[in-house]
C-alpha cells in the first residue's frame, strides 16, 4: 500500500528533522496552512483534530505550494530553503 501525500510529507520531515514544512492548500474553496514538523502535521489556520490518525490533508485537496524552512521556526522572520514548490517539485524530494 502507498503512502498518502501527507504520509510522504511527514516521513520526510522525520528524515529531514532540520526543516519544516509550510503546505498552503485548497479544498473546494476553502484555503488552509498545513506545518510539519518531525513528523507531526498541523493546521495553523483552523482547529487540528487532536485524532492523530485523521489525515490533515484529504486526497481531495489541491496542494497549492510547499515551503521548506529552516528549523527552528519563527513565523516573524523564517529561514526560506525553497519557497513555493509544486507537488510534483518536491515529490522528486521524497
Amino acid at each position: 500500500m502507498s503512502l498518502s501525500r501527507i504520509q510522504q510529507l511527514e516521513q520526510y520531515t522525520i528524515t529531514h528533522p532540520q526543516e519544516v514544512l509550510l503546505i498552503t492548500v485548497k479544498l473546494e474553496e476553502e484555503i488552509d496552512q498545513l506545518m510539519i514538523f518531525k513528523g507531526f502535521s498541523s493546521s495553523i489556520m483552523k482547529p487540528t483534530e487532536f485524532n492523530p490518525d485523521v489525515p490533515m490533508l484529504s486526497d481531495t485537496a489541491n496542494i497549492i505550494s510547499i515551503d521548506r524552512i529552516k528549523s527552528p521556526y519563527n513565523p516573524n522572520n523564517p529561514n526560506y530553503i525553497q519557497k513555493e514548490l509544486t507537488w510534483k517539485e518536491m515529490e522528486s524530494l521524497l
